[in-house]
């Protein structure tokens, strides 16, 4: 029990419930490896045991950030706690739902092709629902966080307002393509509505380990970079703080703030970039010169920010209030 002691403590006044989630899907996650090694069923031209997988180790990642970030929600607290426990259950529910399908070798996406099928799906559809009305409720409670180091707070404002946009890019997957009001119209509806590529069927050819079209647009992508706003911005500061002791002119919380931003901005660019390249149909691995130069302008924009903050004094407002430069993330 000694062992364990400086953990307990590290996540003191963590959502327990929530952190509780990222250990069940952390699990999860490696028995879905074990369902890929023995079950070889393939579902939408991908191994049926990929999906549980990848939200796995989505729901892990996610709950253990929101678990984190309760500790720093001082006020309110009642209802964000109220908030993350409806959170915690959604989860569960989604990813239970996502295993029954699996099990009945069955889509779970955007399936209507029986009662049941569709059933299962629209209690998904409300689930996230609920899921991003949680999520917006927990964002304005970080915004409104009195948290004292100016690059922190960017961060996990930041953070928490892309991951939001991030969630609500899955509403794009939802409506039906062409070819399914089509057949609806015709009456040889198939059962499927709404998809995730762009200019191809889902499961045609697909990238390694991330399942995305290898041949087509995938609205998957800008789902998932926007979502992990919240961990990605975080780290970036990680790593500014790293890099503090070897580096002077990041031992101001001011400058590392400045940073932050700019890296927030290159990251919703980043987020916007992928979306338009997946609504023109185009893969991720397959760029044309346009998504190459608008990429080349996003990056020359970051480059410059970050040259910019660097170079700027800190003024004396600015610097009236003493920061840590190793503030506790």
């Amino acid at each position: 029990m000694s062992t364990l002691s400086p953990l307990v403590r590290r996540v003191e006044g963590w959502h327990r419930p929530m952190l509780s989630v990222a250990v069940v899907m952390a699990a999860l996650a490696v028995a879905s490896v074990i369902g890929l090694l023995v079950d070889h069923r393939v579902l939408l031209g991908a191994p049926i045991w990929l999906k549980p997988f990848k939200f796995a180790v989505s729901n892990a990642i996610y709950a253990l950030t929101w678990a984190w970030l309760f500790s720093l929600l001082k006020k309110n607290r009642v209802l964000a706690n109220g908030t993350t426990n409806v959170l915690v259950a959604v989860i569960y529910v989604e990813y239970a739902l996502i295993l029954v399908q699996v099990l009945r070798g069955r889509p779970s996406h955007f399936n209507f092709s029986t009662p049941a099928d569709a059933i299962i799906y629209s209690v998904m559809g409300v689930s996230i629902g609920v899921l991003w009305t949680g999520a917006l409720i927990l964002t304005i409670l970080v915004l409104r966080a009195p948290i004292a180091d100016v690059a922190v707070r960017w961060s996990l404002r930041l953070g928490v307002l892309i991951s939001l946009a991030g969630i609500s890019l899955g509403a794009l997957m939802v409506t039906p393509t062409a070819t399914q009001l089509k057949s609806m119209q015709s009456g040889a509806f198939a059962g499927m509505i709404g998809a995730h590529s762009v200019g191809v069927e889902d499961g045609g050819a697909t990238m390694p380990v991330t399942g995305w079209s290898a041949t087509g647009g995938d609205l998957r992508i800008p789902h998932f970079v926007g979502m992990h706003a919240l961990q990605a911005l975080p780290i970036v500061l990680g790593l500014l703080v790293l890099l503090a002791p070897r580096v002077p002119r990041l031992r101001s919380a001011v400058v590392r703030a400045r940073l932050v931003v700019v890296a927030a901005a290159g990251y919703a660019g980043l987020v916007g970039l992928v979306t338009w390249q997946a609504e023109r149909g185009q893969s991720i691995i397959q760029p044309d010169v346009l998504t190459l130069a608008v990429l080349g302008v996003l990056v020359t924009g970051v480059v410059v920010g970050a040259a910019v903050s660097l170079a700027r004094p800190v003024s004396v407002r600015e610097g009236s209030v003493e920061y840590r430069p190793t503030a506790r993330l």
